[in-house]
């Protein structure tokens, strides 16, 4: 019957497995890998969609940092653990604004909120330079604008309780902090390639409306790992916005980590997507 054609295949589990013919669900030999963005693309300069990304990722950003620091200073106001939402609640705080702004800004700008994300879909060649620098600038910008508006509205008990800065905690080394801030990256980036895979995309409708929910469990889950030992960075415009503003004490020391850290782990997160899961260098260009 017209519409009702199916393909059966045998798949990995030696079931047969059925799948329709004539949809958006391609199979592997439909698929196209999509062409690598352009180093350099002069044309975005002139683009309004170019400035309209870029002001997406600086509203994210400031609005990502506004709530998570201002839930950082609740928690650290309260005069016990049972009075506030607790390290829990910090970590959902993190993860869940990740999940609502990625899915607000994915179709404007891709909703990176985080230079280690834009980094690492830049090496993937999912971005052109100038735009992973026009997105790192904004992402940086919003973050200092997000966290002073915080100090703005409690200015002493940011000044008081860290003003949500990261730091390397007592008892850790700088290689403790480090390493968090390596595989706690990892683990977002490689979750941000597996949840928006053009391949998948095209294959299975579902998995674009999907994508902010697994990227905001995994940002949730690495802050539950990691707060004890970093206060968890994973993103360098969310250290440095809250290093800036709050600007004292230890706000400083060890900012590199939050840098590097990040920045590594979105590396290796695009290498093992690109050369081991897709393995993309080794496929037979057209």
């Amino acid at each position: 019957m017209e519409g009702k054609e199916e393909d059966v295949r045998v798949g990995a589990n030696k079931f047969p497995e059925r799948q329709p013919i004539g949809t958006s669900a391609q199979t592997d030999k439909d698929y196209k890998e999509p062409p690598p963005a352009p180093l350099f693309e002069p044309g975005e300069l002139s683009s309004w969609s170019f400035y309209r990304a870029g002001i997406a990722e600086f509203i994210a950003t400031f609005l990502f940092l506004y709530i998570t620091v201002l839930t950082v200073m609740g928690v650290k106001r309260a005069p016990n653990m049972c009075a506030s939402v607790g390290i829990q609640g910090i970590a959902w705080a993190f993860g869940g604004m990740i999940f609502a702004l990625v899915y607000c800004t994915a179709g404007i700008s891709g909703g990176h909120i985080n230079p280690a994300v834009t980094f690492g879909l830049f090496l993937a060649r999912k971005l052109s330079l100038t735009r992973a620098v026009f997105y790192i600038v904004m992402q940086c910008l919003g973050a200092i604008c997000g966290a002073g508006v915080v100090k703005g509205f409690q200015p002493n008990p940011y000044q008081t309780f860290g003003g949500g800065a990261n730091t390397v905690a007592h008892g850790y080394t700088k290689g403790s902090g480090l390493g968090a801030e390596i595989i706690g990256t990892f683990v977002l980036v490689y979750t941000v390639f597996s949840a928006t895979d053009a391949k998948r995309s095209a294959r299975d409708s579902h998995v674009p409306i999907l994508a902010p929910l697994p990227i905001g469990f995994a940002v949730f889950l690495v802050h539950l790992a990691t707060i004890p030992i970093t206060g968890t960075g994973i993103n360098p415009a969310r250290s440095l916005g809250a290093a800036i503003i709050y600007n004292k004490d230890h706000s400083w020391d060890d900012h590199w980590i939050f840098w590097v850290g990040p920045f590594i782990g979105a590396a290796l997160a695009a290498l093992y997507h690109q050369l081991v899961i897709r393995a993309i260098p080794f496929k037979t260009r057209s």
